[in-house]
C-alpha cells in the first residue's frame, strides 16, 4: 500500500487522505514519492503545517496530481494546509513537501521541510541516515537535568560567554550549548559577533526579508580568557571532547582569527586533550595558516554549492570568492588538518549532475576528509527561486550519497564532527 497524503485543518489537526497518495518535490518539480525513500518517522521528528501552501497528492485513478484547495470533511468545509516533517540532526531528507502556494503565502520560518505522509498505521518521511551517531537522541536532552548543571556553572563565574550559552541552551535549545552543561561531545566556543557573508539561509541575522531570524546573533567579542575559562575545563574532563568555534549563533570566526589563534595556543600550553574544531565560510586562507599553526585540529566548511554562481546566489559574499574556500580547504589539508565540507542539501539541486560533478572535483582537489550532510533550513519556493530557472533532472540524493561513497571509499560520509580518535585515526590512514 502507498502511503496517503497528509493536509491539516484550519486548527493545525493532521489527517491523512482517503484516496490521494504522497507526493514529493525536487527542487521546482513534484511527482510521486516512491515507498523505497520513506523511512518511519525517527524519535525528535517535528511535524509542522504549512501555511498559504496547499498539498499536492497523486490520485492512482487518473495518474495526475491533485492540489488539494478545498475539501469537504467531517461535516465541514475546510481549507487544508500541507504537513511537512522536520527530520533531527543525522538524518538527511531526500523529497521536499509537493505543495502549491495559496493567494496568500507567507514565507516559510528557517526549517528544512521533508515531504511525510501516512501508510500502515504510522508516520512515514522521505529522509535516509546519514551519520549513526546518536548524540542527537532526544533521550540525551532532558532540562529536569539539565537545569540544575545550568545554575551550577553560572553560581560559579560571571563569564559573559557562559552566560549567552545558557541562553542558547534553556530558551533556543541549542544541543551543542547543552552539552557544555553537560560536560560532553562537542562544545560550542562562539566568538564573533559580525560576518562577511549575507546568507539567504541565516540562522542568526536576516536582512531585509520577511523571515525572522532563528536566535539571537552574539552581540559582543568575548575575550580570551572568557574563552579559555570555558574550553580547557571541557577538553580536560568531556568524552569524546571537542570545542568548536563558528556557531549558529555568531558571524564569521575567521574575522577574529588572531583572538581564536590567541586562544588555540593558550588551550594547548594547558591541555593537549580533545580536539579544537572550527565552523567556517572559509573566506581567509591567510587566517586559517594562522589558525592551523597555532594548533588547530579541524575545520568545516559550509557550502550550498560547489560552482560559483550559485554559490554566490546564496552566500551573497563580501570581499571574498568561493576561489578563497577553495584555497582554504587546501591551506588546511596540507597543513595535515581534518577538513570536512558542510554541504547544505536541498533535494533536486545538490544531486542534480552537474553539482555532483563539482562536488568530487572538490573533494579531488582539496583532499577532503569528511563529507557532512546537513539539510538547508529555508523556504523551499525561497530557494528554487534564488536558483534560478535552469534545473537539471536530478540523480536523488540517495543516489548522490551513493554515487560519492562509491567514488572515496576512504571519505568520511556523515552529520557530525568527529572527536580526536577519529580525527587521528584518518589522518593517519588513506585519504
Amino acid at each position: 500500500m502507498s502511503a496517503r497524503m497528509l493536509f491539516a485543518d484550519e486548527r493545525g489537526e493532521i489527517f491523512d487522505h482517503p484516496s490521494l497518495s504522497l507526493m514529493g518535490r525536487l527542487g521546482p518539480s513534484g511527482r510521486p514519492l516512491p515507498d523505497e525513500e520513506l523511512i518511519p518517522l525517527p524519535d525528535g521528528t517535528k511535524l509542522f503545517a504549512m501555511p498559504g501552501r496547499y498539498p499536492s497528492g497523486w490520485d492512482p485513478v487518473s495518474s495526475a496530481a491533485v492540489v488539494l484547495d478545498s475539501i469537504a470533511w467531517e461535516g465541514r468545509r475546510v481549507r487544508p494546509q500541507a504537513v511537512c516533517a522536520f527530520l533531527p540532526p543525522g538524518y538527511a531528507r531526500t523529497y521536499l513537501p509537493a505543495t502549491a502556494l495559496g493567494e496568500e503565502h507567507p514565507d516559510l520560518p528557517l526549517w528544512a521541510y521533508a515531504a511525510v505522509g501516512w501508510k500502515e498505521g504510522k508516520f512515514w518521511a522521505a529522509g535516509v541516515r546519514v551519520d549513526e551517531t546518536d548524540h542527537w537522541n532526544p533521550e540525551h536532552y532532558d532540562d529536569r537535568d539539565l537545569i540544575p548543571l545550568v545554575r551550577q556553572k553560572r553560581d560559579h563565574s560571571s563569564n559573559r560567554l557562559l552566560e549567552h550559552l545558557e541562553r542558547c541552551a534553556l530558551h533556543y535549545h541549542c544541543l551543542a550549548a547543552k552539552n557544555l552543561f553537560y560536560g560532553r561531545w562537542e562544545c560550542p566556543l562562539p566568538v564573533s559577533p559580525v560576518c562577511n557573508a549575507d546568507c539567504a539561509g541565516c540562522l542568526s541575522l536576516q536582512t531585509g526579508g520577511t523571515v525572522p531570524a532563528s536566535h539571537e546573533r552574539l552581540n559582543f567579542l568575548p575575550t580570551a580568557d572568557e574563552l579559555v575559562e570555558i574550553a580547557v575545563p571541557h577538553l580536560e574532563t568531556a568524552p569524546e571532547a571537542v570545542v568548536s568555534f563558528g556557531q549558529g549563533c555568531e558571524g564569521e570566526p575567521l574575522l577574529q582569527a588572531p583572538l581564536i589563534a590567541e586562544v588555540i595556543r593558550r588551550i594547548r600550553r594547558q591541555t593537549s586533550k580533545g580536539i579544537i574544531h572550527i565552523n567556517t565560510n572559509a573566506s581567509r586562507p591567510e587566517g586559517v595558516a594562522q589558525l592551523c599553526e597555532a594548533g588547530l585540529g579541524s575545520m568545516r566548511v559550509s557550502l550550498n554549492s560547489c560552482r560559483d554562481d550559485y554559490y554566490h546566489r546564496y552566500y551573497r559574499p563580501r570581499g571574498y570568492e568561493l576561489s578563497d574556500v577553495t584555497a582554504s580547504l587546501k591551506t588546511a589539508s596540507d597543513r595535515g588538518i581534518f577538513t570536512s565540507v558542510n554541504l547544505i542539501t536541498f533535494p533536486g539541486f545538490t544531486d542534480q549532475p552537474a553539482e555532483l560533478s563539482s562536488l568530487i572535483n572538490l573533494i579531488e582537489t582539496t583532499r577532503l576528509s569528511m563529507l557532512q550532510w546537513k539539510n538547508l533550513n529555508m523556504d523551499p519556493d525561497l530557494y528554487v527561486d534564488l536558483m534560478g530557472p535552469d534545473w537539471e533532472e536530478p540523480l536523488g540524493i540517495r543516489r548522490a550519497i551513493g554515487e560519492v561513497r562509491r567514488r572515496f571509499p576512504a571519505l568520511i560520509l556523515g552529520y557530525f564532527n568527529r572527536p580526536k580518535e577519529v580525527v587521528e585515526k584518518k589522518l593517519s590512514g588513506p585519504r
